[in-house]
């Protein structure tokens, strides 16, 4: 008998612990890893997790998803931090090409999600050119992001527009270079063979095979 009062007392407590209005309640909401393109107030608004909201009640699943629409942010994690917190892990999307538009240029991710838009050449991310009419989950893009990411920072630097297929990329450099660069595999290779080549001073490389490299004046 004792023992079975006692047990229900500590089943009681410990509902009321996880459930009740003054303990073990959301009074605090941290963002980690947002970055420059996601401000920290803009995901505890889209997650519209309230403060007071017990722990043991969070719908972190449904959290989740309101922050994955905003569209700067790749993906999110909400955990539970006791006894009073909730904690938001944000991984941003990273622009990675330029896109012209009538306004300006719109800053996309290697899925082809635009992830910021700007009035003016944004500097270290290569134009798309001859982008595609859908850009979100296009092969193409993702070659030619790949390929821009993969570029040594040296050659990267020099690289002022890329076009690209699925199958491959066409990087153009400053002083009006051509280099057939194709998919984004074995870039140091690459790398290697046309700072040799560029020595010649022609006009066009073609490095998608670097054990057999092309050059035309």
């Amino acid at each position: 008998m004792l023992a079975g009062c006692l047990g229900l007392t500590i089943l009681v407590v410990a509902g009321w612990a996880l459930l009740g209005p003054t303990v073990l309640v959301v009074r605090h909401v941290r963002v980690t890893g947002g970055g420059a393109e996601v401000s920290a107030a803009d995901v505890r608004g889209a997650a519209d997790i309230r403060l007071g909201t017990p722990l043991a009640r969070l719908n972190a699943a449904a959290a989740v998803r309101r922050v994955e629409r905003i569209p700067a942010v790749l993906s999110a994690r909400v955990s539970r931090s006791y006894p009073d917190t909730v904690v938001i892990s944000v991984r941003p999307r990273v622009p990675a090409l330029a896109v012209r538009t009538a306004s300006g240029y719109d800053l996309v991710d290697a899925y082809g999600v635009t992830v910021s838009a700007t009035t003016s050449p944004p500097l270290g991310i290569p134009l798309l050119t001859s982008p595609p009419s859908v850009l979100r989950g296009n092969p193409a893009v993702r070659v030619a992001a790949l390929v821009a990411r993969e570029l040594p920072a040296q050659l990267r630097a020099a690289v002022r527009s890329v076009s690209a297929t699925a199958s491959g990329a066409t990087l153009r450099l400053t002083g009006g270079i051509t280099v057939v660069w194709g998919g984004p595999a074995r870039a140091a290779q690459k790398a290697a063979e046309l700072s040799v080549l560029l020595g010649t001073h022609a006009r066009y490389y073609d490095v998608s095979d670097p054990a057999t490299a092309v050059t035309q004046r």
